[in-house]
């Protein structure tokens, strides 16, 4: 981790102006490290323009991004429990999605705030823990949630045609 980098990047809720930034650095994050990692992963047209559609999550859920020297450099999404889109399959708890950091300042630390004040949140809503999901094959993803105490639990896993996804939940209490 450079302690430097996270030292000098503000955490903080994103704001309506920040919605083209963040959607292009999903999309950007996103193709460029599965690209590496999972070459047989393809983006769609579709699919990008989710990513890019930033506007629409944050009225439905808490977009925090990581803000360094003026620029964002990575984001992550915690839906409340019911939220639409949240993918949550337990009641009391938030899901996580969307995190991301900037292929400039990937493998910098940068996931580790944001994942921190992820869990401030939830904990402020007075939620029993966080889900989330990963794409089945993304191992170095799957180590980074273990690391902070993240826990397998395949009753949460979501099969869809396109991508089987493993589901994580990290007890709050």
């Amino acid at each position: 981790m450079s302690t430097d980098l996270v030292a000098r990047t503000l955490i903080r809720e994103a704001r309506p102006e920040d919605d083209g930034a963040i959607g292009e650095l999903l999309v950007d994050a996103y193709i460029t490290q599965y690209a590496k990692k999972l070459p047989e992963v393809v983006y769609s047209e579709e699919r990008k323009a989710f990513l890019r559609d930033v506007a629409s999550r944050r009225k439905v859920c808490t977009l925090l991004v990581a803000e360094l020297d003026g620029e964002i450099v990575g984001t992550v999404a915690l839906y409340p429990p019911g939220a639409p889109g949240s993918e949550s399959w337990l009641p009391r708890t938030a899901d996580l999605r969307a995190l991301a950091t900037s292929v400039r300042v990937h493998g910098k630390g940068l996931a580790q705030p944001l994942l921190a004040e992820t869990e401030v949140l939830a904990r402020r809503w007075g939620l029993d823990a966080i889900t989330l999901h990963v794409r089945r094959g993304a191992t170095g993803v799957a180590r980074m949630y273990e690391r902070r105490g993240y826990q397998r639990t395949p009753a949460g896993d979501i099969d869809r045609p396109e991508v089987y996804l493993e589901a994580f939940i990290l007890p709050l209490k």
